[in-house]
């Protein structure tokens, strides 16, 4: 569903979404991890309106269950891990999950960039990785293991961070070395998320949405970065963050305001 408008306009569709789908960082967070009053209130009126609202995030389960604190909200669904994990809350109850052999990533990774911190998911916990990562990048309880520890068993998720790198650097080697087997995102900074091949925020929602009974043409779906390209692009309605690079804000149908101008709430308020 495409309803191309200024950021603010209203429509005269009287589509309404059945489920939201929202990112966290970047979309209803800024990235010092705040949430406007305008915001947090925009997403309960949703709630309060009878639509399912979904955390859609490259976060781990601890980072979702942050977000949702800040919303305020008791029980719902979400999708984590850039789709990997699929859990209900609370308690938190794991759904869906997708592992895969990391090993041969990690290693053709290492190979190029030699001191890079890896990071491994520990679904629900938090994470095992090789050396520290910068202050509050990563949340949940953190455990030092060796390289060959971290890739011993399947895993939902890999980290890899290299802070002498940019961002334009690592998505340049992750072309170019293939990662066969692997589905990979690259962050705002030299931050390369790999998942298992075929696995996406959209992959997740699908869950989701089969479980609740929803069709994706009714799936509202807000995101910024490009680990929300495929979700976006395979909502009913996706719409982009202001600040979104442009290659995402081109995989959405509309772009609203940016984060710091609550532009997930000057969306919702389309609906209600």
């Amino acid at each position: 569903m495409t309803m191309t408008t200024a950021p603010g306009e209203q429509t005269d569709t009287a589509w309404v979404p059945k489920l939201l789908a929202l990112d966290v960082d970047g979309t209803i967070v800024d990235y010092d991890n705040r949430m406007t009053d305008v915001v947090r209130e925009a997403v309960r009126g949703a709630a309060d309106a009878g639509i399912h609202c979904v955390i859609s995030t490259g976060r781990a389960v601890p980072g979702v269950m942050d977000a949702v604190e800040k919303l305020g909200f008791s029980d719902g669904l979400a999708v984590a891990s850039n789709g990997s994990v699929v859990f209900s809350y609370e308690p938190v109850e794991l759904l869906h999950t997708v592992t895969f052999d990391a090993g041969p990533a990690v290693r053709a990774l290492l190979e190029a960039v030699p001191d890079a911190a890896v990071a491994v998911e520990e679904i629900g916990v938090g994470y095992r990785m090789n050396k520290p990562f910068p202050t509050g990048e990563l949340s949940g309880t953190m455990v030092r293991q060796s390289i060959e520890e971290l890739v011993a068993e399947p895993v939902t998720r890999v980290i890899v961070r290299s802070p002498d790198s940019s961002a334009e650097e690592f998505a340049e080697l992750a072309h170019g070395l293939g990662l066969e087997g692997t589905n990979y995102y690259v962050g705002y900074t030299a931050w390369l998320d790999l998942a298992p091949d075929g696995v996406s925020k959209a992959a997740g929602l699908e869950k989701i949405c089969e479980r609740l009974g929803i069709d994706r043409a009714d799936v509202l779906a807000l995101g910024d970065g490009s680990n929300d390209v495929e979700m976006l692009a395979w909502a009913g309605r996706g719409v982009a963050m202001g600040d979104a690079p442009l290659h995402v804000q081109s995989a959405a149908d509309d772009v609203t305001e940016t984060v710091e101008n609550d532009g997930v709430a000057v969306e919702i308020a389309r609906y209600l």
